[in-house]
């Protein structure tokens, strides 16, 4: 259900939903930013990937956390992945993740958002903006923080 007020963010983990997920892994090749969470594009070779940053390259998925292998995964969803570390990368419509919003308006639940700078997501515009996910989750303006959002890729 959209908007459901009674979810509660996971721990250590970034799938809420995994209804429709889809999974591979991948190379990182540049760890800046890589964390659990942040959405992710292509990087130099098919089987790299970079934290994506929000320009007009297309997001292929999010950083996975539960979904790498243990050998991989930092110690906690808040810590960045390591350069050359496998990591799963996840997709599909209609899964919800734990995401990351930039300081930003005020979001409410339904907000359309886009990909923003270092992995993040921001609030898009249907027909200017490449829309990524929509919030499941109203957040207060203000600072940076973990957002609830429903995939749309």
């Amino acid at each position: 259900m959209a908007g459901d007020t009674s979810t509660v963010q996971p721990t250590n983990k970034i799938v809420v939903d995994s209804t429709n997920l889809h999974e591979t892994t991948k190379n990182v090749e540049t760890a800046t930013n890589v964390y659990p969470g942040r959405l992710v594009m292509k990087g130099t070779n098919d089987d790299d990937i970079i934290v994506c940053d929000g320009s007009t390259a297309h997001a292929v998925g999010w950083a996975s956390y539960e979904h790498t292998a243990k050998k991989y995964r930092p110690a906690t969803v808040d810590t960045v992945y390591a350069e050359n570390a496998k990591i799963a990368v996840v997709w599909g419509p209609g899964i919800r993740v734990l995401a990351r919003i930039n300081a930003c308006p005020a979001i409410t639940v339904g907000m359309l958002l886009k990909a923003g700078a270092d992995g993040t997501v921001t609030p898009g515009t249907a027909g200017t903006d490449d829309i990524i996910a929509q919030a499941e989750e109203a957040k207060a303006a203000g600072a940076a923080a973990d957002i609830i959002v429903r995939s749309l890729i």
